[in-house]
């Protein structure tokens, strides 16, 4: 038998591929940090009716033991579902750059994110951190100020205590960017126990009946006053059935209670449904990849830095502010331009350097200088094409400044 590690891996299904004539079939698929769940009813040395059998993993941020009969060859393909199908939606929007003027920036102020020094990072930066299951979100937000030696910090979409995975979490003075981040879209993988047994054809069903625009009452015990709303389910994608239980991976609406979804599928099918376990895999452009971290990743990285004067952990930890406002469309601006939208000003379109393709009016953008640093976010009063055409006009009217008046030179 060949055992295969894997390691932490992006939120996404891929397929793995053996090529082995028989040999053991099953789908392992990992539903928290901490516990993994086998579908094994088929865990018996059979033969495959064909040499190539596909199968789809979740990966957890835990190395997961998959054991293979030798010889195996496998392959990730690691290609974006058809349709749309596992993206959120601005994950399906293409944003290629469109030129309005050539610019340059002068080294003399600002500074490219990346190398921002790391007393400003702490103060400017935000966290991609694995919640654990037990504290409450708020409980998290507040170790990590403990740990980082910090006064403030701000979370962004609130999980219930048992619920693992993605809260961002903004440092500093950067937490007013946590309000950007609650309209993006989530991803969840669910471990729903059906209180009854039914076929795999009806439960897909189900999956595709709960998919689009769904009405939706809130929880008894929830954050929010208890009354029908709609919220749209981007995806419902079936992972693995054993008994009851039912893993499935869904992309969701911010402020879609999946506890209540769970509930609601449970109704439609009859017989009823509870969530057994829950996982965040997505909070708009945070991901389970590499920038994701645990709390004790952070104490580590501190104490490095504080003892041994090596930041290089603390900055795999802690990503620029900018890392917050990935999911949005950019409008770039020249340098002489920053410091009037620093104190709150319009934009105007002849200080714009590059917009993105596809910005609609209305719709939140980020205005970012040459550097790649976020100046503010806005709403947009023009669409790409108007801002990279027109002569004159107010292209985004400010919501939210983050950088500080004077860090370019006023005009």
């Amino acid at each position: 038998v060949l055992p295969v590690k894997f390691f932490m891996m992006k939120s996404f299904l891929p397929k793995v591929t053996w090529k082995n004539p028989s040999g053991y079939r099953g789908a392992l698929c990992a539903v928290s940090t901490h516990q993994t769940r086998t579908k094994n009813e088929h865990c018996k040395k059979n033969p495959l009716h064909n040499h190539n059998q596909v199968i789809s993993f979740y990966f957890s941020s835990q190395p997961i033991i998959v054991m293979f009969p030798a010889p195996t060859t496998f392959f990730i393909n690691n290609t974006p579902s058809p349709n749309g199908m596992g993206n959120l939606p601005f994950e399906r929007i293409e944003r290629t750059p469109i030129i309005r003027q050539e610019a340059k920036t002068s080294d003399k102020f600002g500074t490219i994110p990346e190398k921002r020094p790391i007393k400003e990072l702490l103060q400017y930066g935000i966290v991609n951190l694995d919640k654990p299951s037990g504290p409450s979100s708020h409980q998290v937000s507040a170790y990590l100020q403990q740990i980082l030696k910090i006064k403030k910090s701000g979370h962004s979409g609130t999980l219930d205590p048992g619920v693992t995975g993605i809260l961002p979490v903004a440092l500093g003075k950067g937490t007013r960017v946590v309000q950007a981040l609650l309209s993006a879209g989530k991803e969840y993988v669910c471990l729903m126990r059906l209180h009854q047994e039914h076929s795999e054809e009806d439960i897909k069903k189900a999956l595709e009946t709960f998919t689009g625009k769904i009405k939706q009452l809130p929880p008894v015990k929830s954050a929010v006053k208890r009354q029908w709303r709609y919220r749209n389910i981007y995806y419902n994608e079936l992972l693995a059935i054993d008994g009851c239980d039912v893993l499935f991976i869904t992309g969701c609406q911010a402020g879609t209670y999946i506890r209540k979804l769970c509930h609601d599928i449970g109704t439609h099918l009859g017989g009823g449904a509870h969530m057994a376990q829950l996982r965040r895999t997505k909070a708009g452009p945070f991901y389970e990849d590499k920038t994701l971290v645990t709390l004790h990743d952070l104490t580590d990285a501190f104490a490095f830095f504080k003892e041994d004067g090596d930041e290089s952990y603390l900055r795999k930890c802690i990503q620029p502010l900018e890392a917050a406002v990935n999911h949005l469309p950019k409008v770039t601006i020249t340098d002489t331009t920053v410091d009037s939208l620093c104190h709150g000003a319009t934009l105007k379109v002849k200080g714009i350097a590059k917009v993105e393709a596809n910005i609609q009016v209305g719709e939140l953008v980020g205005i970012m200088t040459l550097k790649g640093e976020l100046v503010c976010v806005g709403e947009a009063l023009m669409i790409s094409k108007d801002m990279a055409k027109k002569s004159n006009g107010v292209a985004v009217k400010s919501s939210q400044v983050f950088m500080a008046p004077k860090t370019y030179p006023k005009i």
